[in-house]
């Protein structure tokens, strides 16, 4: 799969693609039908499969601290859609030039620059300056250039829509077996370990690998039991995903921190993918170190019991 960062980079291979456009945050299941689709018809005629996105997403270039928490970050969302088949993701930097690109005017570039042979959206799709167009516009140009554009109306799971903020909303309760039927796989945050400032190792005697999120806001904070691969074997452990009120106020941005059951090397630089499996606590300030270690000591037990539970022990 190819990732091409604006129009400028565009090859005259990849005109009459077959198209759709979206933040598909999460790859979920509806976006999975969307995929689906497009590449059955790209298969059908010959040509490209393209997804059409931004970044930064246009939620979070205008209200950068109250946009909705990623349920992937970039790196993560194109590894899944590169599952899915997809040969190309065309992605547009959004920033004030972008925002004020009228709904005209970018139909013009999908249909004359792009020259797109096909078009799938979703039900809630609008494009545009202030969102200005829908599926109906972009239906009534396509139409007029002899272009097909099909509207996939919406997934539903126990006659609920599927969507990332509903899956959103699963993770925050801690409900990770309707998250993964919603998204069609497990939830993971694939991330490389970085040096930390040593907190879980010398202060209170827990090692853990330190991951960043690269993102502003996590779709959930707290104590969870996670599996974590990516090294020799899946280990089993506890993960903390917050900003550790407790010991450091000037913490800002999440970080995820995860202790591995009978490990103990040192893996700075790899790249680990944490599932997420039971969740244990919300994140919250304690009165003292003290009472912090203790908590966590709860925490590992209590991972530690949940394994032994499902495994029958």
């Amino acid at each position: 799969m190819q990732i091409i960062r604006g129009l400028i980079n565009l090859k005259e291979k990849h005109r009459g693609s077959v198209v759709t456009i979206g933040n598909f945050d999460g790859v979920h299941l509806g976006h999975q039908a969307i995929l689906k689709k497009i590449r059955e018809r790209s298969v059908a005629l010959g040509v490209t499969s393209m997804l059409i996105c931004f970044e930064p997403q246009p939620k979070e270039y205008f209200a950068e601290f109250n946009a909705p928490a990623r349920l992937t970050r970039f790196r993560e969302k194109v590894e899944l859609l590169a599952e899915h088949g997809v040969d190309l993701v065309l992605c547009f930097k959004f920033d004030e030039k972008t925002r004020t690109i009228t709904d005209r005017e970018f139909a013009e570039i999908l249909f004359e620059k792009i020259e797109a042979s096909e078009v799938f959206v979703g039900e809630d799709f609008r494009f545009g300056s202030d969102r200005g167009g829908d599926y109906k516009d972009l239906h009534l140009v396509g139409s007029k250039l002899g272009v097909p554009v099909t509207n996939l109306y919406t997934l539903t799971v126990d006659e609920k829509r599927v969507s990332s903020t509903r899956i959103r909303e699963c993770l925050a309760k801690g409900d990770f077996e309707m998250a993964e039927s919603l998204l069609g796989h497990p939830y993971s945050i694939t991330g490389k370990v970085v040096y930390g400032r040593q907190f879980g190792r010398s202060l209170l005697d827990v090692p853990t690998a330190n991951i960043q999120l690269h993102r502003d806001r996590a779709p959930f904070d707290g104590s969870y039991a996670v599996e974590v691969s990516g090294l020799d074997h899946v280990y089993r452990g506890v993960a903390n995903v917050g900003v550790r009120p407790t010991i450091d106020e000037e913490t800002l941005k999440p970080i995820l921190e995860v202790h591995m059951f009978d490990f103990d090397e040192d893996i700075y630089g790899q790249q680990l993918k944490v599932r997420f499996v039971h969740k244990i606590r919300k994140e919250e300030k304690f009165p003292d170190l003290h009472t912090l270690k203790m908590a966590i000591t709860n925490d590992i037990k209590e991972a530690q019991s949940f394994f032994d539970a499902r495994m029958g022990v």
